[in-house]
């Protein structure tokens, strides 16, 4: 396992601290939740680029608009 140092601001660490005991957890597990989230969002961010990339943007648009309005009668 690596080690990471980081220094944050003494108000924004005591925050932290205090969210972590608050969810019963350290601040390294707290840590590990952030960066696995981060690195989830990535993941998808990239994906969803690839996708929209290879991507029909009408084809695209009309699906949108085709969800927008089951949704506007689901509503009504």
């Amino acid at each position: 396992m690596a080690t990471l140092t980081i220094r944050p601001p003494n108000d924004q660490h005591e925050r932290l601290k205090a969210l972590a005991a608050r969810r019963g957890t350290s601040l390294n597990k707290l840590f590990e939740e952030f960066s696995a989230r981060a690195l989830a969002e990535a993941d998808v961010e990239a994906r969803f680029l690839t996708r929209a990339a290879r991507g029909d943007v009408e084809q695209g648009l009309a699906i949108l608009d085709k969800l927008d309005r089951h949704y506007r009668r689901a509503r009504a």
